[in-house]
């Protein structure tokens, strides 16, 4: 703990200098700041990214290749095929947009005597000082030792999105868990229907594969939808519970009594995803810029190697 005085870091926690929660290094200009991409390099998370991948593109497979295509109803097939592949365009980018976006980290080694001398504390003020990442350390913020930095209002760190979970891409991971369980329940409907026709029916005209290996396929399927769906369902009952309460799960697992104001639920929801109810709250790509993605892919930069 730093100390000047009395108040506690609240009290300073909107300074000018404070208040810029750019994840950067300090001695970075502002414009090398804008062209950095957040890339956490975690063994365990980029296999678990990996197979999150791995096993929506082979729930595709199945959906498509197994049950939709060989079905003699053409408006079924169309009608199931584009609803389930777009949902799973908007789970996979949901998770690119949760494992690639800066989750709040603080500023990397700021706690430094010539940025506290630029802070001008008042007599009376405290601020707070991570030992781990050497940052100034503000209210609610979290040390990840996986990420190596002090994220803002961190909910937890998620192996299978390779990241933290904070301030500014918990909209994304809400969304990749609603859309990985509607595309989970889909599958599970599906695969009921499915049985369903080849049972009733002949197994060899329901599929172009083999009936053992429709079966396996389908089994698999089933087990992989239950179980994503039962996962994310309650993931995003959690996350949505937490916005509401304004709580992060790191604060009710401590139990942490509130020292700032929580907000009301609904501004809660507005906070995380952003303005007036719109489908803008459900759309991934919001606020995604392809050039400013192109620049940073060109120019890179430290952050790439968090």
């Amino acid at each position: 703990t730093m100390q000047s005085s009395g108040h506690r870091f609240r009290d300073v926690e909107h300074h000018p200098l404070l208040a810029d929660n750019e994840s950067y290094d300090s001695s970075s200009s502002e414009a090398d700041m804008a062209e950095r991409v957040w890339f956490i390099r975690d063994g365990c998370g980029m296999v678990c990214a990996i197979m999150t991948w791995l096993l929506v593109v082979y729930a595709d497979f199945v959906v498509t290749f197994v049950m939709l295509l060989p079905s003699k109803d053409f408006w079924y097939s169309v009608i199931n095929g584009v609803l389930f592949n777009c949902l799973a365009v908007l789970a996979l980018s949901s998770h690119l947009r949760t494992m690639l976006t800066d989750p709040g980290a603080v500023p990397k080694g700021n706690a430094t005597k010539e940025y506290m001398d630029n802070l001008q504390l008042k007599p009376g003020e405290v601020i707070y000082k991570c030992p781990k990442c050497c940052s100034i350390k503000p209210e609610r913020a979290h040390h990840c030792s996986i990420c190596k930095r002090c994220i803002r209002k961190m909910d937890h760190h998620c192996p299978w999105v390779n990241n933290c979970v904070g301030e500014k891409n918990q909209r994304f991971f809400v969304l990749f868990t609603m859309y990985i369980a509607l595309i989970s329940a889909h599958a599970l409907v599906l695969c009921g229907f499915q049985f369903f026709s080849c049972v009733r029916g002949q197994w060899t005209d329901c599929s172009d594969f083999s009936p053992p290996v429709t079966v396996i396929l389908m089994i698999f399927l089933c087990l992989e939808g239950f179980l994503f769906l039962t996962f994310t369902a309650v993931m995003f009952g959690t996350q949505i519970h937490s916005i509401c309460n304004d709580e992060t799960e790191i604060e009710r697992l401590k139990s942490e009594k509130p020292t700032w104001e929580r907000r009301l639920r609904w501004e809660g929801m507005k906070s995380v995803f952003g303005g007036q109810p719109s489908l803008l709250w459900i759309n991934p790509f919001a606020g995604f810029r392809i050039r400013q993605l192109l620049l940073r892919g060109k120019k890179g930069g430290p952050e790439f190697s968090v």
